[in-house]
């Protein structure tokens, strides 16, 4: 059966993207992006009221997901950038029929899947929250492209509440750090990825626990040269742009959030809430 070729002729260079996670993790996302793209205009929705997604039932991610995408889709973005492994380990299917085709679809599962299945690797972790672990995407996206790679999953779901919380470089995350990692389930391995995008705020930590022994993984660099790919595939890059701007919407302001965007993105930045 053929697949249907995407035609994207309706769309713009100058459209931004659009970008979306719970709360602040998909910050790395949108950095990476920022340094690797840097004239494109960038809209990010941080559903910050609803999470941590990890722990929430599949249907409430998929009604949250749809929702912010159908925003994005009003917001005239010309590509959607799920900058979530929960969302997109639960919800990837209905965000896809949301967009109707209209526009390219970006997930944080697939694109490192695909680059750790070829490279080389044998044993290898992924440390995520228990909705993205139950869903088993990752070890199923892993072993479609390598049968031969062994993947152990381990959800970690104090993680995110505690860099939520602004615990960065704190004895508290130091000690949630070293309570999973030493988990036997991760024992032998010898790749690490950070299945969730909020964990690479903490990436200098875990590669302390670790050493040099264990390779651990940079997905938002890996998904914002995807999304460079998938653009220039398209002709949808925007060269022209000197100014690129900036638009941060969340259903909840956070004082973190608020932090950690301006560290990453200026000073000059507004946050807009925006239930929807």
């Amino acid at each position: 059966m053929k697949t249907k070729k995407q035609d994207y002729s309706h769309l713009s260079p100058k459209q931004p993207i659009g970008i979306f996670d719970s709360g602040v993790g998909g910050l790395t996302v949108a950095k990476e992006i920022k340094r690797l793209l840097p004239n494109e205009d960038l809209i990010y929705f941080g559903d910050t009221k609803h999470l941590p997604y990890g722990e929430k039932s599949k249907e409430a991610i998929i009604g949250y997901a749809t929702k912010i995408t159908n925003f994005l889709l009003e917001q005239n973005c010309k590509t959607i950038v799920i900058a979530c492994n929960t969302a997109t380990a639960n919800a990837l299917q209905e965000v896809m029929e949301t967009v109707a085709g209209k526009v390219p679809v970006i997930d944080v599962i697939n694109p490192v899947a695909e680059k750790v299945a070829y490279e080389i690797h044998t044993n290898v972790g992924v440390i995520a929250t228990k909705a993205t672990v139950n869903s088993g995407l990752y070890k199923k996206s892993i072993r479609k492209h390598n049968k031969f790679i062994k993947v152990d999953e381990l959800a970690t779901p104090l993680l995110v509440p505690a860099i939520e919380e602004g615990f960065k470089n704190h004895p508290i995350t130091h000690s949630i750090i070293y309570n999973y990692l030493s988990n036997a389930k991760l024992k032998n391995i010898e790749t690490l990825i950070l299945g969730c995008t909020h964990y690479p705020l903490l990436i200098d930590e875990i590669k302390q626990y670790y050493g040099n022994r264990v390779r651990v993984i940079d997905s938002p660099n890996i998904v914002a040269n995807h999304l460079n790919i998938i653009l220039d595939k398209y002709h949808l890059l925007n060269t022209d742009n000197t100014k690129a701007t900036y638009q941060f919407y969340l259903s909840d302001i956070t004082k973190n959030f608020e932090k950690i965007s301006k560290k990453f993105f200026g000073k000059s930045i507004d946050l807009e809430l925006k239930v929807l």
